[in-house]
Protein backbone atom coordinates (compact mmCIF):
# COMPACT_ATOMS: atom_id res chain seq x y z
CA UNK A 1 0.00 0.00 0.00
CA UNK A 2 1.25 3.39 -1.09
CA UNK A 3 2.36 6.03 1.73
CA UNK A 4 1.29 9.59 1.50
CA UNK A 5 2.82 12.57 2.82
CA UNK A 6 0.43 14.60 4.82
CA UNK A 7 1.69 18.04 2.99
CA UNK A 8 0.78 15.76 -0.30
CA UNK A 9 -2.61 14.95 1.14
CA UNK A 10 -3.02 18.73 1.61
CA UNK A 11 -2.21 19.52 -1.83
CA UNK A 12 -4.09 17.33 -3.60
CA UNK A 13 -7.26 18.05 -1.55
CA UNK A 14 -6.60 21.91 -2.73
CA UNK A 15 -6.50 20.92 -5.84
CA UNK A 16 -9.86 18.87 -5.50
CA UNK A 17 -11.50 21.83 -4.11
CA UNK A 18 -10.31 24.38 -6.50
CA UNK A 19 -11.27 22.03 -9.30
CA UNK A 20 -15.02 21.58 -7.98
CA UNK A 21 -15.10 25.78 -7.34
CA UNK A 22 -14.27 26.13 -10.98
CA UNK A 23 -17.45 24.11 -12.15
CA UNK A 24 -21.07 24.50 -11.28
CA UNK A 25 -22.63 21.90 -8.61
CA UNK A 26 -24.47 19.38 -9.86
CA UNK A 27 -28.07 19.24 -8.22
CA UNK A 28 -26.88 16.61 -5.52
CA UNK A 29 -23.57 19.18 -4.36
CA UNK A 30 -26.49 21.99 -4.27
CA UNK A 31 -28.42 20.01 -1.86
CA UNK A 32 -25.97 20.18 0.53
CA UNK A 33 -25.69 23.85 0.94
CA UNK A 34 -27.98 26.06 2.38
CA UNK A 35 -28.37 30.37 2.42
CA UNK A 36 -25.04 32.27 4.30
CA UNK A 37 -23.19 28.78 4.52
CA UNK A 38 -20.26 31.00 4.36
CA UNK A 39 -21.31 32.61 7.93
CA UNK A 40 -20.56 29.23 9.34
CA UNK A 41 -17.66 29.44 11.16
CA UNK A 42 -16.20 26.81 14.19
CA UNK A 43 -15.54 28.93 17.53
CA UNK A 44 -12.00 29.95 18.01
CA UNK A 45 -12.18 28.13 21.24
CA UNK A 46 -14.06 25.10 20.46
CA UNK A 47 -12.81 21.72 22.14
CA UNK A 48 -11.60 18.86 20.37
CA UNK A 49 -14.30 16.87 21.80
CA UNK A 50 -17.66 16.96 23.94
CA UNK A 51 -18.37 13.86 25.84
CA UNK A 52 -22.62 14.07 25.77
CA UNK A 53 -24.51 13.98 29.26
CA UNK A 54 -28.23 13.69 30.08
CA UNK A 55 -29.39 17.20 29.95
CA UNK A 56 -27.40 18.36 27.26
CA UNK A 57 -29.31 19.76 24.05
CA UNK A 58 -28.51 19.99 20.12
CA UNK A 59 -28.63 23.53 20.54
CA UNK A 60 -26.23 23.45 23.41
CA UNK A 61 -23.92 21.07 21.66
CA UNK A 62 -23.51 22.63 18.70
CA UNK A 63 -22.87 26.53 20.28
CA UNK A 64 -19.98 24.77 21.96
CA UNK A 65 -18.12 24.13 18.48
CA UNK A 66 -19.95 26.86 15.85
CA UNK A 67 -20.27 30.00 16.07
CA UNK A 68 -23.99 30.30 14.77
CA UNK A 69 -25.81 26.90 16.77
CA UNK A 70 -28.21 26.99 13.21
CA UNK A 71 -24.97 25.96 11.51
CA UNK A 72 -25.41 22.38 12.19
CA UNK A 73 -26.34 20.57 8.83
CA UNK A 74 -22.98 22.22 7.30
CA UNK A 75 -20.64 20.62 9.73
CA UNK A 76 -22.26 17.11 9.55
CA UNK A 77 -23.09 17.31 6.00
CA UNK A 78 -26.88 16.56 5.89
CA UNK A 79 -28.80 17.48 2.73
CA UNK A 80 -32.18 18.99 2.74
CA UNK A 81 -34.14 15.90 3.10
CA UNK A 82 -31.61 14.84 5.96
CA UNK A 83 -32.25 17.92 7.64
CA UNK A 84 -36.15 16.86 8.20
CA UNK A 85 -35.02 14.38 10.31
CA UNK A 86 -34.50 12.99 14.02
CA UNK A 87 -31.00 13.79 15.13
CA UNK A 88 -30.56 10.90 17.59
CA UNK A 89 -27.53 11.64 19.80
CA UNK A 90 -27.22 9.61 23.44
CA UNK A 91 -25.92 10.41 26.97
CA UNK A 92 -22.50 8.60 26.78
CA UNK A 93 -21.16 9.20 23.01
CA UNK A 94 -18.59 11.76 21.92
CA UNK A 95 -18.92 14.65 19.70
CA UNK A 96 -15.33 15.16 18.39
CA UNK A 97 -14.17 18.15 15.99
CA UNK A 98 -12.77 16.65 13.02
CA UNK A 99 -10.37 19.67 12.65
CA UNK A 100 -8.44 18.53 8.77
CA UNK A 101 -12.27 17.93 7.56
CA UNK A 102 -14.16 21.01 9.15
CA UNK A 103 -16.75 18.40 10.13
CA UNK A 104 -18.31 17.39 13.62
CA UNK A 105 -18.23 13.29 13.60
CA UNK A 106 -20.07 11.15 16.14
CA UNK A 107 -17.63 8.39 18.09
CA UNK A 108 -18.61 5.65 20.94
CA UNK A 109 -16.53 4.55 23.37
CA UNK A 110 -15.91 0.69 23.17
CA UNK A 111 -12.87 0.10 25.55
CA UNK A 112 -9.79 1.14 26.73
CA UNK A 113 -6.74 1.38 23.80
CA UNK A 114 -3.54 1.63 25.91
CA UNK A 115 -3.67 5.28 26.02
CA UNK A 116 -7.70 5.46 26.63
CA UNK A 117 -10.93 4.98 25.12
CA UNK A 118 -11.04 3.37 21.99
CA UNK A 119 -14.12 5.42 19.53
CA UNK A 120 -16.80 3.40 17.46
CA UNK A 121 -16.45 6.36 14.74
CA UNK A 122 -19.41 6.98 13.16
CA UNK A 123 -20.30 10.17 10.55
CA UNK A 124 -23.33 11.24 12.26
CA UNK A 125 -25.77 10.46 14.37
CA UNK A 126 -28.35 7.72 12.69
CA UNK A 127 -31.94 6.40 13.96
CA UNK A 128 -31.77 3.15 16.53
CA UNK A 129 -34.14 1.73 18.97
CA UNK A 130 -37.26 3.19 19.99
CA UNK A 131 -36.41 1.97 23.35
CA UNK A 132 -32.47 4.13 23.09
CA UNK A 133 -34.34 7.26 21.61
CA UNK A 134 -36.36 7.95 24.31
CA UNK A 135 -32.73 8.69 25.76
CA UNK A 136 -31.80 10.72 22.92
CA UNK A 137 -31.12 14.37 23.81
CA UNK A 138 -33.67 16.93 22.56
CA UNK A 139 -32.97 19.70 20.72
CA UNK A 140 -33.99 22.59 23.03
CA UNK A 141 -35.25 22.14 26.49
CA UNK A 142 -37.83 19.79 26.85
CA UNK A 143 -38.93 21.43 30.23
CA UNK A 144 -39.73 24.55 29.05
CA UNK A 145 -41.78 23.94 25.84
CA UNK A 146 -43.33 20.54 26.83
CA UNK A 147 -46.76 22.50 28.08
CA UNK A 148 -46.34 23.62 24.29
CA UNK A 149 -46.10 20.57 22.04
CA UNK A 150 -49.54 18.67 23.08
CA UNK A 151 -51.91 21.13 24.91
CA UNK A 152 -54.14 23.29 22.42
CA UNK A 153 -52.88 26.93 22.89
CA UNK A 154 -53.43 27.53 19.12
CA UNK A 155 -56.61 26.97 17.32
CA UNK A 156 -57.66 27.89 13.47
CA UNK A 157 -60.70 29.21 12.92
CA UNK A 158 -61.49 25.95 10.79
CA UNK A 159 -60.51 23.93 14.20
CA UNK A 160 -62.58 26.06 16.15
CA UNK A 161 -65.72 25.38 13.35
CA UNK A 162 -64.83 21.71 13.28
CA UNK A 163 -64.29 20.09 16.51
CA UNK A 164 -67.06 18.75 18.70
CA UNK A 165 -68.40 20.71 21.79
CA UNK A 166 -69.94 20.29 25.11
CA UNK A 167 -73.32 20.69 25.13
CA UNK A 168 -74.86 20.25 28.44
CA UNK A 169 -72.92 19.06 31.39
CA UNK A 170 -74.57 17.04 34.34
CA UNK A 171 -78.13 17.93 35.30
CA UNK A 172 -78.02 20.35 38.14
CA UNK A 173 -75.12 21.50 37.31
CA UNK A 174 -74.08 24.83 35.53
CA UNK A 175 -70.60 23.64 34.60
CA UNK A 176 -68.41 20.56 35.17
CA UNK A 177 -65.59 19.18 37.06
CA UNK A 178 -63.30 15.94 37.74
CA UNK A 179 -65.38 13.07 37.62
CA UNK A 180 -68.80 14.93 36.66
CA UNK A 181 -70.60 13.83 33.44
CA UNK A 182 -70.83 16.01 30.46
CA UNK A 183 -72.61 15.65 26.84
CA UNK A 184 -70.76 16.09 23.59
CA UNK A 185 -72.07 16.74 20.04
CA UNK A 186 -70.01 16.59 17.11
CA UNK A 187 -68.03 13.79 15.12
CA UNK A 188 -65.33 11.99 17.15
CA UNK A 189 -63.59 10.65 14.53
CA UNK A 190 -63.45 7.09 16.37
CA UNK A 191 -61.22 8.78 19.51
CA UNK A 192 -62.73 8.19 22.81
CA UNK A 193 -59.97 10.81 24.48
CA UNK A 194 -59.81 14.71 24.48
CA UNK A 195 -58.19 17.91 25.83
CA UNK A 196 -60.89 20.55 26.67
CA UNK A 197 -60.05 23.96 25.72
CA UNK A 198 -62.19 27.25 25.31
CA UNK A 199 -61.33 29.93 22.67
CA UNK A 200 -59.69 33.16 23.97
CA UNK A 201 -58.96 36.07 21.85
CA UNK A 202 -57.54 36.52 18.46
CA UNK A 203 -53.99 35.82 17.06
CA UNK A 204 -53.15 38.74 14.67
CA UNK A 205 -50.95 39.21 11.55
CA UNK A 206 -48.87 42.52 13.13
CA UNK A 207 -48.78 43.49 9.62
CA UNK A 208 -52.03 43.38 7.88
CA UNK A 209 -54.30 43.15 11.17
CA UNK A 210 -55.44 39.56 9.77
CA UNK A 211 -56.54 37.29 12.24
CA UNK A 212 -54.33 34.22 11.61
CA UNK A 213 -55.31 31.79 14.67
CA UNK A 214 -56.93 31.88 17.98
CA UNK A 215 -55.38 31.76 21.44
CA UNK A 216 -57.05 28.89 23.73
CA UNK A 217 -57.46 28.03 27.55
CA UNK A 218 -56.39 24.81 28.32
CA UNK A 219 -59.70 23.55 30.42
CA UNK A 220 -58.53 19.50 31.42
CA UNK A 221 -59.58 16.25 29.90
CA UNK A 222 -62.38 14.22 29.37
CA UNK A 223 -63.54 10.80 27.88
CA UNK A 224 -66.17 9.46 26.11
CA UNK A 225 -68.10 6.49 27.94
CA UNK A 226 -70.92 6.27 25.33
CA UNK A 227 -70.75 7.74 21.57
CA UNK A 228 -73.39 8.74 19.95
CA UNK A 229 -73.84 7.27 16.52
CA UNK A 230 -76.39 10.12 15.09
CA UNK A 231 -75.64 14.28 15.29
CA UNK A 232 -78.71 14.50 16.67
CA UNK A 233 -78.02 12.40 19.83
CA UNK A 234 -75.09 13.35 22.35
CA UNK A 235 -73.02 11.68 23.23
CA UNK A 236 -71.85 10.85 27.21
CA UNK A 237 -68.74 11.68 28.61
CA UNK A 238 -67.21 11.95 32.28
CA UNK A 239 -64.21 14.68 32.98
CA UNK A 240 -61.09 12.94 34.12
CA UNK A 241 -59.29 16.13 34.82
CA UNK A 242 -59.94 19.82 35.21
CA UNK A 243 -57.67 22.73 35.56
CA UNK A 244 -61.02 24.88 35.23
CA UNK A 245 -64.97 24.37 35.06
CA UNK A 246 -66.44 23.11 31.27
CA UNK A 247 -69.48 24.58 30.54
CA UNK A 248 -71.63 24.15 26.73
CA UNK A 249 -69.92 25.31 24.07
CA UNK A 250 -65.99 24.63 25.41
CA UNK A 251 -64.85 22.40 22.39
CA UNK A 252 -62.81 19.30 22.43
CA UNK A 253 -59.69 18.49 20.70
CA UNK A 254 -58.19 14.14 20.87
CA UNK A 255 -55.36 13.69 23.38
CA UNK A 256 -51.73 13.85 20.71
CA UNK A 257 -48.82 11.97 21.41
CA UNK A 258 -46.29 14.04 22.58
CA UNK A 259 -43.60 14.69 20.15
CA UNK A 260 -40.11 14.44 21.19
CA UNK A 261 -37.78 17.55 19.94
CA UNK A 262 -34.67 16.47 19.02
CA UNK A 263 -34.87 17.94 15.24
CA UNK A 264 -31.58 19.65 13.71
CA UNK A 265 -31.52 23.38 13.79
CA UNK A 266 -31.45 25.22 10.64
CA UNK A 267 -31.89 28.15 8.87
CA UNK A 268 -34.85 28.30 6.69
CA UNK A 269 -34.31 26.76 3.07
CA UNK A 270 -35.07 30.33 1.51
CA UNK A 271 -35.58 33.80 2.33
CA UNK A 272 -38.00 34.15 5.55
CA UNK A 273 -39.54 37.44 6.56
CA UNK A 274 -41.77 37.26 9.38
CA UNK A 275 -43.05 39.15 12.96
CA UNK A 276 -43.07 37.90 17.16
CA UNK A 277 -47.13 37.40 17.05
CA UNK A 278 -47.71 37.29 20.80
CA UNK A 279 -45.99 36.65 23.41
CA UNK A 280 -47.13 33.64 25.99
CA UNK A 281 -49.33 34.84 28.87
CA UNK A 282 -49.84 38.12 27.22
CA UNK A 283 -46.97 39.63 28.92
CA UNK A 284 -45.10 42.84 26.94
CA UNK A 285 -41.54 41.77 26.99
CA UNK A 286 -40.04 38.25 26.62
CA UNK A 287 -36.55 37.08 26.99
CA UNK A 288 -34.66 33.72 26.94
CA UNK A 289 -36.32 30.41 27.25
CA UNK A 290 -39.66 32.28 27.19
CA UNK A 291 -42.23 31.55 24.30
CA UNK A 292 -43.85 33.38 21.46
CA UNK A 293 -45.88 32.93 18.11
CA UNK A 294 -44.33 34.15 14.84
CA UNK A 295 -46.37 34.51 11.59
CA UNK A 296 -44.88 32.27 9.41
CA UNK A 297 -45.96 28.80 9.51
CA UNK A 298 -46.23 24.99 7.11
CA UNK A 299 -47.56 27.04 4.27
CA UNK A 300 -44.49 29.64 4.17
CA UNK A 301 -41.82 26.24 4.35
CA UNK A 302 -41.48 26.42 8.12
CA UNK A 303 -40.60 23.05 10.21
CA UNK A 304 -39.45 21.65 13.28
CA UNK A 305 -36.24 23.19 14.28
CA UNK A 306 -36.29 26.26 11.82
CA UNK A 307 -34.20 29.25 13.58
CA UNK A 308 -34.27 32.92 12.69
CA UNK A 309 -32.61 35.93 13.71
CA UNK A 310 -34.59 38.90 15.75
CA UNK A 311 -34.34 42.17 14.62
CA UNK A 312 -36.02 45.21 16.48
CA UNK A 313 -37.46 47.40 13.51
CA UNK A 314 -36.03 49.97 12.58
CA UNK A 315 -38.62 53.20 12.46
CA UNK A 316 -38.49 55.46 10.31
CA UNK A 317 -37.80 58.93 11.32
CA UNK A 318 -37.51 62.68 10.02
CA UNK A 319 -33.61 63.56 9.20
CA UNK A 320 -32.76 66.00 11.40
CA UNK A 321 -30.49 67.36 9.10
CA UNK A 322 -32.86 68.05 6.55
CA UNK A 323 -36.51 67.97 7.84
CA UNK A 324 -38.35 67.65 3.99
CA UNK A 325 -36.94 64.24 4.02
CA UNK A 326 -37.17 60.81 6.34
CA UNK A 327 -35.39 58.01 6.62
CA UNK A 328 -35.69 54.40 8.27
CA UNK A 329 -32.99 52.93 10.23
CA UNK A 330 -31.59 49.94 10.02
CA UNK A 331 -33.34 46.91 11.89
CA UNK A 332 -31.34 45.84 14.81
CA UNK A 333 -30.12 42.01 15.23
CA UNK A 334 -30.72 40.85 19.39
CA UNK A 335 -31.02 37.62 19.34
CA UNK A 336 -32.39 34.20 17.67
CA UNK A 337 -35.61 31.63 17.77
CA UNK A 338 -35.70 27.95 17.74
CA UNK A 339 -38.97 27.15 16.01
CA UNK A 340 -40.48 24.34 18.00
CA UNK A 341 -44.41 23.24 16.80
CA UNK A 342 -45.77 24.10 13.46
CA UNK A 343 -49.33 24.97 12.42
CA UNK A 344 -50.18 26.77 8.84
CA UNK A 345 -49.76 29.91 9.18
CA UNK A 346 -48.48 30.56 12.88
CA UNK A 347 -45.65 28.87 14.82
CA UNK A 348 -44.62 28.79 18.24
CA UNK A 349 -40.84 29.46 19.07
CA UNK A 350 -39.02 29.50 21.99
CA UNK A 351 -36.51 32.62 22.52
CA UNK A 352 -32.38 31.11 22.68
CA UNK A 353 -30.23 33.90 22.99
CA UNK A 354 -30.88 37.89 23.65
CA UNK A 355 -29.29 40.66 24.13
CA UNK A 356 -32.74 42.71 24.39
CA UNK A 357 -36.38 41.65 25.42
CA UNK A 358 -38.27 40.87 22.75
CA UNK A 359 -41.62 42.63 21.98
CA UNK A 360 -44.62 42.18 19.47
CA UNK A 361 -43.98 42.86 16.36
CA UNK A 362 -40.56 42.52 15.99
CA UNK A 363 -38.94 40.80 13.09
CA UNK A 364 -37.79 37.32 12.88
CA UNK A 365 -35.96 36.49 9.54
CA UNK A 366 -33.79 34.15 8.04
CA UNK A 367 -30.19 33.99 9.49
CA UNK A 368 -27.26 36.20 7.80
Amino acid sequence: MKKFSTAAIALALASAFLSLSAHAMSPADESRVTPNSTQCTFRQDAPDQHVVVRGDTLWGISGQFLEHPWCWPQVWGLNQEEIKNPHWIYPGQIVYFDRAAGKLRLGTPVGDNGGGSALDQTKQPTKRTQALNSQAISSIPSNVIEPFLTKPLIVTENELNTAPHLVATEEGHVNAGKGDKAYVRGDLKGETLFQVFRPSHPLKDPGTGKIIAYEAVYLGTLRITKASNSDDMASAAVITEAKEEMGAGDRLMPIPVTPFINYVPHAPSGPMLARVVSIYEGVTHAGQNQVVTVNVGRSNGVDVGTVLQLYRFGPTIVDKTDKKKSIKLPDEEYGSLFVFRVFDNISYALIMQVRNAVEVGDVARTPE
